[in-house]
This record gives C-alpha cells, sequence and structure tokens, in this order.
C-alpha cells in the first residue's frame, strides 16, 4: 500500500546546491574548515542568499556540530537543526529530514554535510574504537560477542557476507572484480577523484594481496578526508534559481527482516547475511517516488566494499537474487550498460564521504554537468549504507 502523505511529497523538494573540499589521504585541516568550505561552496551553486539557508541536517557521527557550523558560517537565520545516523546509513536520510522540514514549513533551505578526516584521523578501517578492551556483558548489543574475540572490522563481516554469496550462488571474485573495474573506469574520467590517474585491470585486481578473504586489497573502500555538502528548498522556490531543477522524488530507508542488535558483526547470526534494509528500503523507496527499476538511468551505489554494491543491485530490483554476478559480467554497470554505476568513482575510487559524495554525483547526473556524463540521464538512484539499516533517494530531472 502507498504511504499517500510520502507520495504527496513527490517532487515539492529540490536539491539546489551541492559542495565538495578536495578528496585527500591528509587535509591538514580541522573537519570544521572542510565543513566550511564544502557549505560554501554549495550555498553559492545553489544562488540562494545566506540569509535563507535556516536549517542544518548532520551525521550523528560527525565531529562538527550544527551550532559550529552555524556560528562558522554565519547564518543569520538559523532556526532547524536535526542528525541522523547511523554514519554511513545517515546521508539519504539527512536529505529526508530536509524535505520533512521544508514541505512542512519548518525551514526555508536546509543544509546536509558530511565532514570527516577518514584516512588523517579517525581511521574505520582500524576497527571499532575500544574493542581491543570489549568484554562480554552488559553493552547492549551483539557485538560484544565478536569484539572480544578478533572480529573488529567492517571488512572482516563483509568478507563473511561475500563467502556467503559465493558459496551459496556461484559468484566469482571476478565478478567482484567488474564492480572495482567499473569505478575506475569512471574515476579515470573524474579529475576529483583520488584514483583519477591510476587505471586497474583484472589481472591487477586479482593479483593484489588478499586482506579478509575472498576481499583483496581493491575490493575495499579509500578511507579519505574531505566534506560534502548539500541545500535543499522547496521545488517551488528552485524554479526561480539558474541551476537546472533537479527534484527529489522519493527516500526511504529501511531494516532487515532478521534484525540482530549491534552494528555490523552479528549479521553472522542471520539466517542470511545478504539479508539487508536496502530490500524493504527500496521497496518503499519506489513506492513514494512512482518508479521501479527499470526508471533508474544511473545508480550511485554505496561501495564500501565490492560485495556491497553487488548485493544491493539484488536488493533494489535490478536483477534477482543470487544473480548479481552474471549481472555485473554482463556489462550492464558500466558506461554503455542498463545501469551505469559510481560514475565518480565511487567509494572504490572516488573517495569516502560516508555515501554524501554519491548524492553529489547522482546530482550532477540529473543536471548533465558530471564529467563521465550518462547520455540521457533523467534519474538516479543515490543509496547509503548497508549495515545495521539501509537507505536511498531517488532524483529526478525537473519539468
Amino acid at each position: 500500500m502507498v504511504n499517500s502523505l510520502a507520495a504527496a511529497a513527490r517532487d515539492k523538494a529540490a536539491i539546489v546546491g551541492i559542495g565538495a573540499t578536495e578528496y585527500s589521504k591528509d587535509s591538514g585541516r580541522s573537519v570544521l574548515s572542510l565543513a566550511v568550505e564544502a557549505s560554501r561552496a554549495a550555498i553559492r551553486d545553489s544562488g540562494l542568499d545566506i540569509s535563507e539557508i535556516d536549517g542544518i541536517v548532520r551525521c550523528d557521527m560527525d565531529n562538527v556540530q550544527t551550532a559550529g557550523l552555524a556560528a562558522a558560517l554565519g547564518l543569520p537565520n538559523f532556526s532547524f537543526w536535526a542528525d541522523t545516523g547511523p554514519g554511513g546509513s545517515a546521508p539519504c536520510m539527512m536529505v529526508s529530514i530536509a524535505v520533512a522540514a521544508v514541505l512542512s514549513g519548518q525551514a526555508k533551505a536546509v543544509l546536509c554535510f558530511r565532514s570527516l578526516n577518514g584516512r588523517s584521523e579517525g581511521r574505520l578501517g582500524l576497527g571499532v574504537p575500544g574493542a581491543s578492551g570489549a568484554r562480554v556483558g552488559g553493552r547492549g548489543t551483539y557485538d560484544e560477542f565478536f569484539l572480544p574475540y578478533g572480529m573488529i572490522t567492517a571488512g572482516q563481516a563483509f568478507a563473511m557476507m561475500a563467502h556467503e554469496h559465493m558459496t551459496g550462488f556461484g559468484t566469482k571474485p571476478e565478478h567482484l572484480g567488474e564492480i572495482a573495474l567499473a569505478c575506475r573506469e569512471a574515476a579515470n574520467q573524474t579529475p576529483h577523484a583520488q584514483m583519477h590517474d591510476r587505471t586497474l585491470t583484472m589481472n591487477d585486481y586479482l593479483g593484489s594481496r588478499m586482506i579478509a578473504s575472498p576481499l583483496r586489497l581493491f575490493d575495499y573502500c579509500l578511507e579519505t578526508d574531505g566534506a560534502c555538502a548539500i541545500i535543499v528548498t522547496s521545488t517551488e522556490r528552485a524554479r526561480d534559481l539558474a541551476s537546472p531543477l533537479v527534484t527529489v522524488s522519493g527516500t526511504a530507508g529501511g531494516r532487515p527482516v532478521d534484525m540482530r542488535v549491534g552494528m555490523m558483526f552479528p549479521i553472522t547470526t542471520r539466517n542470511r547475511m545478504y539479508d539487508l534494509g536496502s530490500r524493504s528500503a527500496a521497496e518503499e523507496l519506489y513506492q513514494r517516488a512512482g518508479m521501479g527499476p527499470s526508471d533508474i538511468d544511473v545508480a550511485q551505489f554505496y561501495d564500501c566494499f565490492t560485495i556491497s554494491v553487488l548485493v544491493q543491485i539484488e536488493a533494489f530490483g535490478f536483477c534477482e537474487l543470487g544473480e548479481g554476478g552474471p549481472f555485473v559480467a554482463s556489462g550492464a554497470i558500466r558506461r554503455n550498460g542498463s545501469l551505469p554505476i559510481n560514475t565518480a568513482g565511487g567509494h572504490l575510487s572516488e573517495g569516502y564521504i560516508h555515501g554524501m559524495n554519491h548524492i553529489l554525483e547522482a546530482v550532477r547526473q540529473v543536471r548533465g554537468t558530471s564529467d563521465y556524463q550518462i547520455e540521457g540521464a533523467e534519474t538516479a538512484l543515490a543509496t547509503c549504507g548497508l549495515l545495521p539499516v539501509g537507505a536511498g533517494l531517488i532524483v529526478r530531472k525537473g519539468a
């Protein structure tokens, strides 16, 4: 059954500004400085006056606080703020909150941002903070049964997901390699991508070192320093601005059927590790947007690891469960395929800004301004996170 209120919000709000910093290994700057740069760029791009920016939505894992950013930007009419998470699941839901704030009249224009020194400071790849001292008992999550025994990184959990998919469906390393190559091919055409000048072949992929079997070096995303920001306002206001109109057709989050309390490691106790919140998010998202998989021209999948792309392709209905491997091997995810993906290089080859850079690229594609532009792209899907919950949004070229 379609949620009538959510469907009524379809295309009533728009993303009118996008901004980003350089993506690097060591910014040498504070996360507040990065957030200010990206936010100013997004405001300039929007064409709005700074007095119209009256709301901020942040990720609950961001070290930049809303009040601090508002003060640094000098917002004269700051009156709405919110945050959501967790982590990589946040960006699409940040847009959802911004849309709700604008359409309910709580704000005129809302800034959403993500800023982190994810390479030079807090590296998620080093493991869960405090894991070395973790003990069983009193932590309120199933993670307590994994951390003390050495399962402390996301790569370990996703490696087990990949192993189950391989043993269950015959998925091959080369299938994951196709995803890495598709992202790198796009990055090679994207000047701001970190891997812009580094090509990748299947032999390179297969010859790279194993990190958590069956995941190799090039199955992993790029931990990155940088920031991204977007501006959301009403479609009515957006029509008066200079940028091509990009409306938000729908946003949705979802939890897996077999939910286990914890961030990621409890997936190993599910009946199926690839049972994702992305599937329920997709069902709701398509209903809210009035679309289906066949209506999507280009997709920006949250690619913390290559396996995360493959299982989302299935969860978002672009192929049946277990058919992700043959789907990517068919060339479908390349530039001239039926579903070009991660057209700025994604987290694997552009930079890892926890899903925010995917939203920026979705807007570029619909505007027609991407460095790796897909001809005729009028609709774009962007996804966020997989664990513990999933999320997605669809943007469309405005009439």
